[in-house]
């Protein structure tokens, strides 16, 4: 089947977008108004898009009516944000985090989230969640009806037990991050597996130095 992406409706060219791009690891960003409100919203185009600077990558969306969501309006007055990875057992309380409250609402308190807060930034972040980023917003490109964010990361939040005793690599058999799929439906990164590159054509990789210690990954 094919599809032309210039002729087709929005709505199916989301459809069949998020039914083959993913999954996509849950943001549950988490943000603070200028006037003291706490905000939380599950955002699923999301991702890292870089280490150096360390960038992430939000999209937003608009309400139906045209008009803009809290979390993207706090974002834009106060350029910053946190990134809350979620696992099974934030699940519950993230889905609730999506409902479309009015803005006095704290979607956090709603969902029963215990807080914590933020070093580098003004906003809450999640006590229990695996991994929390603080972000600075380092620019936002608008488009009509959306808004896409690239935050830089300025502090990472890690639950102890999510990395190994040397505190380099996340512990899989703790951090099992869930992702989404399609409409309402999610995975959970319970099976996880290594591939390698073979190690006889390491020498065939441009750039690479036989003396290197580690090889190229």
């Amino acid at each position: 089947m094919q599809f032309d992406f210039t002729e087709l409706p929005p709505a199916d060219r989301y459809r069949l977008l998020t039914n083959f791009v993913g999954p996509r690891p849950i943001a549950l960003v988490s943000t603070r108004s200028p006037e003291g409100q706490n905000n939380a919203a599950p955002m699923s185009f999301f991702n890292v898009f870089a280490h150096e600077p360390p960038i992430v990558i939000i999209g937003f969306s608009a309400r139906p009516d045209g008009s803009e969501k809290d979390t993207t309006a706090n974002i834009r007055r106060t350029e910053q944000f946190c990134v809350n990875m979620v696992d099974m057992a934030l699940a519950d309380q993230m889905i609730l985090c999506g409902v479309n409250f009015a803005a006095d609402v704290d979607e956090l308190d709603f969902a029963g989230l215990t807080t914590a807060p933020c070093t580098q930034i003004d906003a809450p972040r999640v006590a229990n969640t695996p991994c929390a980023m603080e972000c600075r917003v380092e620019r936002i490109i608008d488009y009509p009806g959306r808004a896409i964010v690239l935050g830089e990361v300025v502090q990472m939040h890690i639950r102890d037990d999510c990395l190994d005793p040397a505190g380099r690599y996340v512990n899989p058999a703790m951090y099992q991050p869930i992702a989404r799929l399609h409409a309402d439906n999610y995975i959970v990164s319970d099976r996880q597996f290594e591939l390698k590159k073979p190690v006889g054509l390491a020498a065939r990789e441009v750039a690479w130095n036989p003396r290197d210690t580690v090889e190229p990954r």
